[in-house]
């Protein structure tokens, strides 16, 4: 052999080789919980230095990993071992990708030459695991490792976003390869989404441009996709040079400032201003949102004939709900950008919308007051409205906020401000996974750091599934500030029971009331009990103030399941067949 050559060779497991990919990758943190099978990747991630962090159930461990892409745009990796550790990656692999989060999902697989003779822990995970990911990826050969690596970074971050499985067999991961130097490379374009952009079809561009210069009352209706193409200032800056207000999903909260003067609040299910804006309006411009069932209360919210523009990276999500007279299939920062450029001086056209955009101050001036009463309530138990107005008011305008599935995301959806651009608010809406909070809140305050705050908001139900991360955030170092709204209910459901079968009709959405200060104080993290309102925000304080380690505030909250809903009152609301209140 050429002496030349073979002095760039190394020879490697799979697994090390695996490791040295992520390594170039800059990856990490990753979250997993080991097994035979990966054995030579953890042995490699120890000794290259990688970040790994033993996770309490993969479950969590997709979770922090989706939470950390959240907030960085960047992969979030997590790993499982062969059978239940792979199959419990399922849920939080789909809730990256129904919400188009890159993640790599790093799995073992069985030794191929004793594959199907009843090996311990085997199963068809590679099967269940492929439609819950975007690509699948089985390493068959030592030597693909790093091409195959590199296929699942590009896959993950390019168009719209998502998961990867990469499932490495124990005969991989534990066999050797003399690999050349030259193959450990990455394209660093593809380690961060929004990865490889497009720009939209000129012509198409020219009639969006045209449509929305013609409107007398437009309205951008933004969602998640702008946070992952990043385009916080092209959107802003459309907006303000246009006169355009701008209506958010949860997802999208952050587009724009909430505190914004163009800001409309949220549409959909819940929203203070923006449906009766959306009803008003004569051009949607839609960027980065897939117009679901939430954001469209259940596809009635938009009226036929609406005049819509609808940009999206995926073209065939286009229409896929509602009908738009001009599809943009483009990365949302290029097509806003290419929509300023083409609309060039707006000054006419913001004179001429001067009173649509003076109203929207105006109007949410009134919705604050119809909302005060819950903002600044003094009842006992404490309304989730006074929570709401006490982090508004005391999180700095860098802090984030976790939002778990269901309850807590509906309550910060509708309630909570961000303070300024960019993903401030982290609510797990591609499958609303309940007990996101605590595992969410770990992966974003990694991705964030710890010069910045993040407090995640769950109820008792998520928190009792994922309680044993509190053990997780205190190891790795994670001071978290988690605020449990205590309701000694499946909060959600039971308030869903009373609106659909009325007063004490209801199953299976009972909890036992706890002390939750108590368990995080007996698991060596911060604990406060939170009954008194006036309470609230020295509490908060207080959370935000200890570093050494995580804090649970257990807020007690009203057990009157007519009063749990953010956007209605189920004393007097009425249930159509067919539909649902929240």
């Amino acid at each position: 052999m050429d002496a030349t050559v073979s002095n760039t060779l190394r020879r490697m497991t799979g697994g090390a080789a695996l490791a040295e990919m992520l390594k170039i990758a800059g990856a990490g943190p990753m979250f997993g919980m080991g097994g035979f099978q990966l054995l030579p990747f953890y042995e490699a991630c120890r000794a290259l230095g990688l970040r790994h962090a033993l996770i309490n159930d993969e479950r969590s461990g997709a979770f922090a990993a989706d939470a950390y892409a959240r907030v960085t745009n960047r992969p979030g990796i997590c790993d499982g071992t062969l059978g239940p550790g792979a199959t419990n990656l399922t849920t939080g692999l789909i809730e990256a990708l129904n919400g188009g989060m890159p993640m790599i999902a790093v799995i073992g697989g069985a030794h191929r030459q004793h594959a199907w003779k009843n090996m311990t822990q085997e199963a068809r995970q590679f099967d269940i695991l492929r439609p819950a990911v975007k690509e699948a990826i089985r390493i068959e050969v030592t030597s693909r490792v790093p091409e195959l690596v590199r296929r699942a970074f590009a896959v993950a971050t390019s168009g719209r976003p998502g998961p990867v499985l990469v499932e490495v067999p124990e005969d991989v991961a534990h066999g050797e390869h003399d690999f050349d130097a030259a193959e450990f490379w990455i394209d660093p374009g593809t380690l961060k989404a929004q990865a490889r952009r497009t720009r939209p079809d000129p012509d198409l561009l020219a009639a969006a441009g045209r449509m929305l210069a013609e409107a007398e009352r437009p309205l951008i209706l933004a969602g998640g996709g702008v946070h992952l193409s990043e385009a916080h200032d092209a959107l802003l800056a459309l907006a303000e040079a246009e006169g355009i207000p701008v209506a958010h999903t949860m997802s999208g909260k952050g587009a724009i400032p909430c505190t914004h003067a163009l800001s409309a609040g949220l549409f959909g299910r819940y929203d203070r201003i923006a449906n009766a804006m959306i009803a008003e309006s004569d051009c949607l411009l839609v960027v980065g949102c897939k117009l679901g069932e939430i954001a469209t209360r259940r596809f009635a919210l938009i009226p036929p004939g609406k005049r819509l523009i609808h940009i999206d990276i995926l073209p065939e999500e286009i229409g896929r709900t509602t009908r738009a007279d001009v599809a943009l299939a483009a990365d949302a920062r290029l097509a806003l950008a290419d929509l300023a450029a083409f609309l060039a001086d707006g000054d006419r056209r913001l004179r001429r919308r001067a009173e649509w955009v003076a109203s929207v101050p105006k109007r949410m001036a009134r919705w604050r007051e119809g909302a005060r009463e819950r903002l600044e309530s003094a009842e006992r138990p404490i309304n989730v409205g006074r929570l709401m107005g006490a982090l508004n008011r005391v999180l700095p305008p860098d802090a984030v906020l976790v939002a778990d599935g269901g309850f807590a995301a509906h309550w910060g959806g509708l309630f909570f401000d961000t303070k300024r651009s960019g993903r401030g608010f982290v609510p797990d809406r591609g499958f609303a996974s309940i007990g996101y909070g605590v595992p969410g809140g770990i992966g974003a305050q990694l991705g964030v750091g710890p010069q910045r705050r993040v407090v995640a908001l769950t109820g008792d139900g998520g928190f009792n599934m994922s309680m044993g991360e509190l053990e997780t955030a205190r190891r790795l170092g994670a001071a978290i500030v988690v605020c449990i709204v205590n309701n000694a209910a499946s909060g959600y459901v039971k308030a869903l029971q009373h609106a659909m079968f009325g007063l004490g009709r209801y199953q299976s959405s009972d909890l036992a009331e706890m002390d939750y200060a108590a368990v995080a104080r007996a698991m060596g993290c911060h604990g406060i009990r939170v009954e008194d309102p006036e309470a609230l925000e020295g509490a908060l304080r207080e959370g935000l103030a200890n570093t050494a380690s995580p804090t649970v505030l257990d807020i007690v909250v009203t057990r009157d399941p007519a009063r749990m809903l953010p956007g209605v009152d189920n004393r007097t609301v009425t249930v159509q067949k067919g539909d649902r209140p929240a």
